[in-house]
């Protein structure tokens, strides 16, 4: 039940979509929509548990094909529900044979399942935006490109200091790549120290809109210094 309120109130927020919550949550759309419906039409009563009993019992497979399917798991252990339902044919007709939940469900029932790992969820974090103190958040940006008089494009990466506005670097690469941010982040990290956060945009190399938490691999180069890396909201670098 708690779970299922956290899940609405954060999609309440607005600042996340569907499907970036059913990943979150580890939960599908169809769900999550009826999470919302539920909630939209009966606020957080809707949201209690239900009786998944059914009306009237539904017919049940036969103990013969159970048996089957269990033999035919025991003989091909890796084998999922879809696999194990087409060699059903070889001794049922299509008539008899269950559909592939059914096959599923009964494996599962019997323990023949391993259940998937459901992603951890991580707590969204916020940028400190009055620091107190020296290195407490450093800004980081790629701050346009220019063309050169060679005709190439230079990409200024800067580094600095948020409560001081020291600059630490404003170093020229030819492109804005993983490899050449970590070697200026590495170089004034070993004259000035680290930061508690690192506050990016979403741009590459330093964050992805596509992932749920917008970390990239320079992301968790950061985290596993010890630094968290925080984000401006997308289209909102202010």
């Amino acid at each position: 039940m708690e779970q299922k309120i956290e899940f609405i109130c954060e999609w309440r927020t607005g600042k996340y979509t569907i499907t970036e919550l059913c990943k979150s949550f580890g939960i599908s759309r169809p769900t999550a929509y009826k999470l919302i419906d539920r909630f939209e039409n009966q606020g957080y009563e809707g949201l209690k548990e239900q009786s998944r009993k059914p009306g009237k019992h539904p017919k049940t497979t036969n103990e013969k094909i159970i048996k089957s399917i269990l033999r035919l798991k025991e003989k091909h252990k890796l084998w999922g529900a879809k696999k194990i339902r087409i060699l059903l044919f070889k001794e049922f007709t299509k008539d008899q044979i269950p559909s592939v939940v059914t096959v599923h469900n009964i494996l599962r029932k019997n323990g023949l399942v391993c259940p998937q790992k459901r992603m951890r969820r991580v707590k969204p974090v916020y940028p400190i935006f009055d620091p107190k103190s020296c290195n407490e958040v450093w800004s980081a940006d790629y701050k346009g490109k220019f063309l050169m008089g060679n005709k190439i494009y230079c990409h200024p990466l800067t580094i600095a200091d948020s409560k001081s506005r020291f600059l630490f670097t404003a170093k020229g690469h030819y492109k804005e790549t993983l490899k050449a941010a970590k070697a200026e982040f590495t170089k004034v990290f070993r004259v000035y120290g680290i930061p508690k956060q690192i506050h990016t945009d979403n741009g590459s190399p330093f964050g992805s809109v596509r992932a749920i938490q917008r970390y990239t691999q320079l992301s968790y180069w950061f985290i596993e210094l010890g630094i968290t890396p925080v984000f401006s909201d997308p289209a909102h670098p202010e």
